[in-house]
């Protein structure tokens, strides 16, 4: 039998004992959690004890801008993590799968995810029991609903042409914006993730809002389909 699954079950043993009480507090929403601090000062000592590495791996690692019900920026942040038990004794390996998510308003948001990955990684895969900011559950953000079809930012509707008649067609034609608008058709048909669905509109929200009416909603169209698609 590998060295590994023997660690793993003497170390389930070890958190079976007391377990990690939810001591923690959201100050928002007033439920109590487990802090990513409390998985810490639990499993190091007996992952120790028992031989176990807990060796994390970010696998991907997405971020989508979002505004708070108070209008500033919010940071949410998915990861996709793979932590690799470890047994010191004979290198034995197991790898487990999880997804960790946050938001900030800061730079903290990817720290969040991934101390919230490892986090679920530990309880699920020890099944420890029940009885700081830098963890994602101890503070919950209000945010703002999106706009239908942005998911990046707050420009509201105007940016999809609902709002304003922007240029005339005619004016439109004479600055060249015709071919502009063939290329970004094209563009947006093979964008090839969420992500760069989310950096187009962010990155040409501003032009598109100066085109006429109609073609803005030739675009919307476009990017209506393409992120069914995605």
């Amino acid at each position: 039998m590998s060295k590994v699954y023997q660690a793993i079950s003497a170390v389930m043993a070890d958190l079976a004992v007391d377990g990690i009480g939810k001591d923690r507090k959201n100050e928002q929403q007033g439920y109590k959690f487990r802090g990513i601090d409390d998985v810490y000062n639990a499993l190091s000592s007996t992952l120790a004890k028992n031989g176990l590495l807990m060796l994390p791996r970010v696998l991907s690692r997405e971020v989508v801008e979002r505004v708070s019900a108070k209008g500033s920026v919010l940071f949410y942040v998915t990861v996709e993590a793979e932590f690799d038990l470890v047994a010191s004794e004979d290198g034995s390996t197991h790898t487990i799968k999880t997804y960790g998510e946050a938001m900030d308003s800061g730079d903290k948001a990817t720290n969040k995810a991934m101390s919230a990955a490892y986090k679920y990684a530990a309880m699920q895969a020890f099944c420890i029991p029940t009885e700081g900011d830098n963890d994602a559950d101890a503070t919950t953000h209000a945010v703002k609903p999106m706009v239908p079809n942005t998911s990046v930012h707050s420009e509201g509707p105007d940016f999809w042409g609902a709002d304003g008649p922007g240029m005339s067609a005619a004016q439109a034609k004479k600055e060249g914006w015709g071919e502009t608008l063939d290329g970004w058709l094209g563009e947006i048909a093979v964008l090839p993730t969420t992500q760069a669905w989310q950096d187009w509109c962010r990155e040409n929200a501003a032009d598109v809002k100066r085109l006429p009416k109609g073609w803005r909603v030739q675009i919307r169209e476009e990017l209506e389909l393409r992120k069914k698609e995605l």
